[in-house]
């Protein structure tokens, strides 16, 4: 296998275009979510991008041309907006691929579900952050989330929706991810991804993980890949991962892992996680990253690198959305990881990976940074000269 198939890329130059737009249309929503980005609030936001507003948003999706960016309309929960579906058919009119990300909240019924894919929606993305009620309640913060979540993902499935299910990996979720990963396993899902939390919003609050504690959690996603397909938000160093993985398949060698990467595979197997058939092809991760394929346009318009990442580079209603993600300052500059900093910037891996810059700068306040949740050393892979298949 090639080095160049080891991680995948966009089709387009992530300079002209991004893969990934995600449209956080309200922050209006009913739960009190323990990580909460956006300190999501009961009720709307008078400045939101009106109807019109999110028509010429989506207009200037479109202008970047066929095949358009995935666009994802999240929040907050986006079913508080009465034209969310209006929306949808409007996206979809204009060829895009249209994504919604609701809140497990009783706003997630069959009526709704149905709404919005006869609308157009090809895909819903939902939260599980625990694998009991219990569990996933307490992190949420409402009574009754849990059941809400499951019965809209198995309606959405049998709707015929592609579901992707998020799960932020917190203190609290560490020893609950096996299990997670057995639901999700069950339930089935076309895709799980894990949300390596970012200490910005409310996570801000939350303790934080130590690097080495994330590289387990990074190989124990790459491990679940055999059976479900997995990726991660703001865990970009899973590119990494998959990296050293493959190339250390090839040399019949395995990585040395961690007390935690242990006890969550000896969950997994007690669970039956890894019996029966596999997934025939482990699809490798995508190369997106911050202002790098991926842009994020907030309620009221601001344009940022992503929702985790509140630094913003303008805004849609005073210049077109492909401007600001050609043009800025800012998304040129953490296009280029040769401007990146710290071990980081010293990094062979940082073409294909790069760091959390939302984490770089919710840690140190520098968007070029090194993620402070990193536990690689630069250097220290011992088949680095397989890496010289990555050059372009």
């Amino acid at each position: 296998m090639s080095g160049r198939t080891l991680v995948r890329k966009p089709r387009h130059a992530v300079a002209e275009r991004p893969f990934i737009v995600i449209w956080e249309a309200t922050r209006a929503c009913p739960l009190a979510c323990l990580h909460c980005r956006a300190e999501a609030q009961p009720d709307r936001d008078p400045g939101e991008l009106d109807g019109v507003d999110a028509r010429r948003l989506m207009d200037q999706i479109a202008a970047f041309g066929r095949p358009g960016p995935l666009f994802v309309i999240t929040g907050g929960d986006p079913f508080q907006r009465a034209d969310l579906n209006d929306l949808v058919a409007y996206g979809t009119s204009l060829g895009l691929r249209v994504a919604v990300s609701p809140s497990g909240t009783p706003t997630l019924t069959r009526a709704n579900l149905t709404a919005v894919r006869d609308a157009g929606a090809v895909a819903l993305s939902l939260s599980l952050d625990g694998s009991t009620a219990e569990r996933h309640d307490a992190f949420r913060g409402v009574d009754g989330v849990f059941d809400w979540t499951l019965d809209g993902w198995r309606t959405a499935r049998e709707l015929g929706l592609k579901v992707q299910i998020n799960t932020t990996v917190t203190r609290t979720s560490l020893s609950d991810l096996a299990d997670i990963a057995a639901l999700v396993r069950r339930e089935g899902a076309m895709l799980w991804s894990g949300f390596i939390l970012v200490p910005t919003g409310r996570g801000a609050g939350l303790d934080a993980l130590t690097p080495d504690e994330i590289e387990d959690v990074l190989h124990f996603l790459h491990d679940c890949g055999s059976m479900i397909a997995t990726k991660t938000t703001e865990g970009h160093h899973f590119r990494r991962v998959a990296l050293q993985r493959a190339i250390l398949a090839r040399h019949g060698e395995h990585p040395e892992l961690g007390p935690l990467h242990g006890e969550l595979m000896r969950r997994a197997q007690e669970l039956g996680f890894f019996e029966g058939e596999g997934r025939p092809v482990r699809r490798p991760p995508m190369d997106v990253s911050s202002g790098r394929g991926f842009v994020f346009v907030s309620h009221t318009g601001e344009v940022h690198p992503s929702g985790f990442l509140p630094v913003s580079a303008g805004n849609v209603k005073h210049h077109p959305l492909a401007d600001i993600y050609r043009g800025s300052a800012l998304f040129a500059t953490l296009r280029d990881p040769a401007l990146l900093r710290g071990k980081c910037g010293r990094c062979e891996f940082n073409t294909v990976c790069g760091g959390s810059r939302s984490r770089a700068y919710g840690l140190t306040g520098d968007v070029l940074a090194a993620d402070p949740w990193c536990a690689y050393e630069p250097g220290s892979f011992p088949h680095r000269d397989d890496l010289r298949e990555l050059a372009p």
